[in-house]
Order: C-alpha cells, then structure tokens, then sequence
C-alpha cells in the first residue's frame, strides 16, 4: 500500500493560473499537472546527476589505466550502427 504526504507549494499567481489553464486544456486536475511536472523534474535531474557520478568515475578510471577509444574508432562504430549493423562490436579500448 502506497503512502502519501500533503506538501503546499507557494505559486506566483501567473503561475497558478498557467498551471490551472493547462489542467482545463487537458482535462486533467491543477494537482495531476503539478505532480507530474515535479516526477519528471525528479527523474531528469536524478539522470543528470548519475551521468555526472558515471562521467568522473570514467574520468577516474581513464586517468588510472591509459584505456580509451578514439574519436575516429568510436565514429566507424557509430556508423555501423546507422547502417543497421545492431550487432556492431565496440572496439576494444587501448592505451
């Protein structure tokens, strides 16, 4: 069973009156409008943060073995892929 928590938001009253104009176009509630935006903030922002954790460890990870592929070895990979070759290997990484 899903448990839930009331929050208030202050809304500048344009905001508020974009926000319920919205929810009159879409049939759908100022509430719904509003928790929706608020998940896909979340989950954007959870993406972006794990891309920046993953990027640094990479970065890490680059600076502690040598191993990376060019940009030419990454593009003719690329392009495999473009031309419909979905079981184009990724190079091996080297020093």
């Amino acid at each position: 069973m899903a448990t839930t928590s009331t929050t208030s938001l202050k809304l500048d009253p344009e905001v508020k009156e974009r926000v319920r104009r919205l929810a009159e176009s879409q049939r759908r509630t100022a509430h719904w409008i509003m928790l929706e935006a608020i998940e896909q903030y979340v989950e954007r922002e959870e993406k972006r943060e794990q891309f920046r954790v993953d990027t640094l460890a990479s970065w890490e990870d680059f600076k502690t073995t040598g191993l990376h592929l060019t940009d030419e070895e990454v593009e003719a990979w690329l392009k495999k892929i473009e031309a419909g070759d979905m079981e184009a290997k990724l190079p091996e990484c080297h020093v």
